[in-house]
């Protein structure tokens, strides 16, 4: 049942072997799992009409904070925003610094 709900995304090219990243579609947000099916770590976002996606949430488990998870939750975010042409309000406060230093996600920003 639990992949009914949820679909394994490219993203996972960049982990570890043994966690996997998951878009829960009906719940807006990007899971991050251990090799037990562990949560350790998300971003969520809410849809403002069709065309804007506010990340309002990024969190990584302690024990696995400084291997830039965050980082690669925040790029998911970036790669669905730019597959379905939306456009990115950053209001999380660690989605904001990854724009405010990678030039290269300006293409999904919302001015």
């Amino acid at each position: 049942m639990f992949l009914l709900f949820c679909k394994k995304i490219d993203a996972n090219e960049f982990l570890h072997p043994h966690q996997k990243l998951y878009n829960h579609r009906e719940k807006q947000r990007f899971v991050l799992y251990a090799d037990n099916n562990v949560e350790i770590g998300e971003m969520t976002w809410v849809n403002a009409g069709e065309s804007v996606m506010i990340i309002n949430h990024t969190y990584v488990d302690e024990g696995h904070r400084g291997k830039k998870l965050a980082e690669k939750l925040v790029l998911s975010g970036v790669k669905k925003a730019r597959k379905d042409n939306k456009k990115i309000m950053p209001l999380c406060p660690f989605a904001k610094k990854e724009f405010d230093i990678k030039n290269e996600y300006e293409d999904v920003l919302k001015k």
